[in-house]
C-alpha cells in the first residue's frame, strides 16, 4: 500500500482559503487596522482576529459555507480524484493542511471528494453560541522552520509511527503540496519516496535549492506539477510496475 499526502490551500484548491472568505467580509475586504496585524508564522493567530471581525460584522455560518463550497479545485485535481477512487484499495490517502477543518470539510464535500481521506489533520474550528466561526491552533511543537500552531513533519512522523504500530507499513510516500511548511515534511521522505511540490510554489522553489546548495541531501524524487493530472500519471505508471 502506499501513502499518499495532500496539502490542500493551493494545492487541492486553487486559492488561500484564507483569503477566499474575505469574499464573505462587507465590501469583500478587511479593514486596513485588522491586516496591520499579521505577523510572519502567526498566521492561525491572525485569522482567529480576521473571523471575530466578521463575527462583529454578522457573517454567518451559511455564508462561509457558500464561500468554501464554491472555491475551484486546482487545474487537473478531479482527474487525479477520479483516478484515486478507481484505485482506492491502493492508496491510503491524508490531507495535511493549516486551513481548518470547517472550510476543508465544506469544500471536499461539496465537490464529492470527503471520502478519499482516511484523515483530515487541520486546525480545528467551530461556530460559538454567539454564531461566530472561531479557530484555534493545531498543536504546538518546536520545529523553528513552521508557523507556532503546525508542523506538518511532526504530524506526518507521528503518523507513520502510528501506523507502524498498528502494523501497517507503506511501500512508498507520496507527498503533494505547494508550500513553505510542506517543505518541511517532504525533506524527511527516503529515496523510494517522491515529493510533488506545485511548479514555482515555495516546495518546489526550496527542493531546488536544497539540490544546489546540498546536492543529494533531499533524498526523494522530485515531480513538479502544473496540473494534477500530471501526477495521476506518474502513479499510474507507479501501479504499472
Amino acid at each position: 500500500k502506499y501513502l499518499l499526502v495532500f496539502d490542500f490551500d493551493e494545492t487541492i484548491i486553487n486559492e488561500n482559503s484564507d483569503d477566499s472568505i474575505v469574499r464573505a467580509a462587507p465590501g469583500q475586504a478587511l479593514p486596513e487596522h485588522i491586516r496591520q496585524t499579521f505577523r510572519e508564522g502567526f498566521y492561525n493567530e491572525y485569522m482567529q482576529r480576521v473571523l471575530a471581525y466578521m463575527g462583529d460584522q454578522g457573517v454567518k455560518m451559511g455564508d462561509f459555507k457558500t464561500v468554501y463550497e464554491n472555491i475551484p479545485l486546482s487545474p487537473g485535481m478531479p482527474d487525479l480524484f477520479q483516478f484515486l477512487s478507481k484505485n482506492h484499495e491502493l492508496f491510503e490517502i491524508i490531507l495535511i493542511s493549516d486551513a481548518n477543518m470547517f472550510g476543508i470539510e465544506c469544500n471536499l464535500r461539496a465537490a464529492g471528494f470527503y471520502s478519499l481521506f482516511r484523515k483530515i489533520f487541520s486546525n480545528p474550528s467551530s461556530f460559538d453560541k454567539r454564531g461566530y466561526f472561531t479557530l484555534g491552533p493545531y498543536h504546538s511543537h518546536k520545529c523553528l522552520d513552521c508557523p507556532a500552531n503546525m508542523c506538518k513533519r511532526k504530524i506526518l512522523t507521528e503518523y507513520l509511527t502510528e501506523r507502524a504500530q498498528e502494523e501497517v507499513e507503506f511501500e512508498r510516500v507520496f507527498y503533494v503540496g505547494d508550500g513553505a511548511n510542506d517543505f518541511c515534511p517532504s525533506v524527511t521522505l527516503t529515496s523510494a519516496d517522491v515529493a510533488f511540490p506545485r511548479k514555482g510554489y515555495p516546495m518546489h522553489r526550496m527542493t531546488q535549492e536544497m539540490e544546489r546548495k546540498q546536492p543529494g541531501a533531499f533524498q526523494a524524487a522530485v515531480v513538479p506539477w502544473e496540473s494534477a493530472a500530471e501526477v495521476a500519471r506518474y502513479l499510474q505508471e507507479v501501479l504499472k510496475k
